[in-house]
């Protein structure tokens, strides 16, 4: 599967921001902060992630589907994203 050029360059700066996230987690737990912001931010982090799976999750689909009709109409990635959300 040969993810979109837009939605890798989504991905990566979801990932990126997941990734100062987790590194903020890192600090919380060193500094010894409330386990109620460290769950709340680790949640943040959890969302970030899914958010970002399901981004090339439907990129794939969306070749898939193009692939099956035979044309180059045009599926909604915004669309199937938000629909991808609504499972999680």
């Amino acid at each position: 599967m040969q993810v979109d050029e837009n939605a890798t360059t989504d991905v990566i700066k979801r990932l990126r921001r997941a990734e100062g996230q987790i590194r903020g987690v890192i600090s919380m737990l060193e500094e010894g902060r409330d386990c109620a912001d460290v769950v709340t931010q680790l949640a943040a982090v959890s969302r970030a992630l899914d958010r970002a799976g399901f981004k090339i999750i439907a990129s794939g689909l969306q070749q898939c589907l193009s692939a099956e009709d035979g044309d180059d109409q045009s599926v909604n990635l915004e669309r199937m994203e938000k629909l991808f959300m609504s499972l999680a």
